[in-house]
């Protein structure tokens, strides 16, 4: 269903079925599909605030009537990796198909389509790009040292490279790692430097960018799509092991090796903003520098062609969030960095997904927002919302100390005294609570009369704990009988002794 959602974003945004299709990863027949049942279902973009993904899968894909089956087609380049063994043949391969689809192709047809396919393999298309279209993004394979003034510690710098693929205009800058949270910031930077969005960014297949590639199906990492939402771009990640798509950051990142980090490899530098400088100033270089086999240069025919092209930057500034997946335990929270927040008591056992913020937690199932909370900024702590607590416990919470307080009273002031001990001796309100509850319960256990003089032996004694004011009820009458066995007799010096 993110899938769909994406189909109808994107074809409200005005992009192509052939873009959406790379973008989303889908055949362009699944888009047509798609937005064929949007249109009977009556589903348009932005979708109503109440619509859920159960409810728009309902409405999308009700149950078919009619199931039309079509002949799998083989995968032809995983049969042209098994030709390439010893002794494998065309017709071996074959028989092992029919063997797995007995209603597939026959010989003569299973070897026209496959010889038509490979005619189509190891072409060289040359891509032409329009102006403010695609942003080819990727990180070069050299990094640049930076020295630890304190220590002297060298420390790799990534380096990070986008290039616009009409005009090559060409943006790079070094981070200390590859992480989501600096791929993403790097983005947010280079479109500061075009003042503006292309309509796609070209990735590579790195975790920060794409967590599961696929040719077909590349998931993307929940981070970098908020990116690219935020400022209304399409993401089309290059296949894997396919340098040719990607063909503009390639030559770009060959460029930034050869004319930026060898320029600057006798340089030291003790920090990434010196380090950033320097590279500043020499991208500014090499985007005015003439082309050698076309007129103008980088930043001329970017400034005639890609700059009006590409879109306005937002108003608002893009906030990195985090996702994580996280359970649901029984006491309705999840926990987040040895933090936990509360959920809505019905997600107990559910997986829900956690976006985090530099202020904020915010934490969806199935796509909808279940719960939002500030950030904590002490391990261990729990943030807790009342309206996420079943009836039964919120009943428990909503006692107060005032209350039992004036159970204690009508009982007696040694009892009264005993659950202001609690609540001092307690660190957390909570606790106070129960063991304030379990001492008063002993009035009903044993009586009232009880209660109040053992309490009041527990004053004296300083052990105002549930345990011992248990014990003194169980066993009243132990120290008294001890003092009052003790026959008065002249070794007995009394108080007045000691002055």
């Amino acid at each position: 269903m993110r899938k769909i959602r994406e189909i109808l974003r994107l074809t409200a945004a005005g992009l192509s079925a052939r873009q959406i299709a790379a973008s989303v990863g889908v055949a362009r027949s699944t888009v047509a599909d798609c937005l064929r049942r949007a249109v009977q279902a009556g589903v348009v973009w932005p979708l109503p605030a109440g619509l859920d993904e159960v409810e728009l899968e309902a409405r999308l894909y009700p149950p078919p009537s009619v199931r039309e089956d079509a002949v799998p087609v083989p995968d032809w380049a995983k049969l042209q990796t098994e030709l390439q063994r010893k002794g494998v043949t065309l017709l071996l391969l074959w028989q092992e198909y029919k063997a797995a689809v007995p209603a597939g192709y026959q010989y003569s047809r299973f070897c026209d389509l496959y010889r038509a396919w490979s005619q189509t393999q190891d072409l060289v298309l040359r891509q032409t790009h329009a102006p403010g279209d695609k942003c080819f993004v990727d990180y070069a394979g050299q990094t640049a040292e930076v020295i630890d003034p304190k220590t002297g510690e060298i420390r790799p710098a990534q380096v990070f490279v986008a290039v616009l693929g009409h005009s090559s205009y060409t943006y790079a800058e070094a981070t200390w790692t590859q992480s989501a949270a600096d791929w993403c910031g790097s983005h947010v930077r280079a479109l500061d430097f075009f003042g503006g969005a292309p309509a796609a960014w070209v990735p590579d297949n790195l975790k920060a960018g794409v967590v599961k590639p696929d040719r077909y199906d590349p998931d993307l990492n929940p981070a970098y799509r908020d990116l690219a939402e935020h400022y209304g771009v399409t993401i089309l990640p290059a296949r894997v092991r396919k340098p040719r798509d990607k063909a503009k950051v390639e030559v770009g990142v060959q460029v930034v090796e050869r004319w930026i980090l060898a320029r600057l490899r006798h340089h030291t530098f003790f920090s990434l903003a010196a380090l950033n400088q320097a590279i500043a100033v020499l991208v500014a270089e090499l985007n005015q520098k003439s082309f050698q086999k076309r007129d103008g240069s980088r930043a001329s025919v970017f400034a005639a062609a890609d700059a009006p092209a590409l879109r306005p930057l937002p108003p608002d500034t893009y906030e990195y969030a985090a996702w994580k997946k996280a359970k649901v335990h029984l006491d309705y929270h999840v926990e987040v960095e040895r933090r936990y927040y509360s959920v809505p008591h019905a997600l107990v056992g559910k997986t829900v997904t956690v976006r985090l913020t530099a202020q904020a937690v915010e934490i969806y199932h199935r796509g909808q927002r279940a719960a939002a909370h500030l950030r904590s900024p002490l391990p261990g702590t729990f943030t807790t919302l009342a309206a996420h607590r079943p009836q039964r416990h919120q009943a428990i919470v909503d006692l107060s100390h005032e209350k039992l307080l004036r159970q204690a009273e009508a009982i007696g002031p040694a009892t009264a005294g005993v659950l202001y001990a609690q609540i001092h001796a307690r660190r957390h309100p909570e606790h106070a609570l129960r063991a304030s509850l379990g001492i008063l319960r002993l009035a009903r256990d044993f009586s009232s009369e009880k209660l109040e003089a053992a309490c009041a032996r527990a004053l004296a004694l300083k052990s105002t704990s549930y345990r011992a004011i248990r014990a003194l009820i169980q066993a009243p009458t132990a120290q008294t009988e001890l003092t009052l066995s003790l026959p008065e007799h002249e070794n007995l010096r009394g108080s007045s002794y000691y002055h």
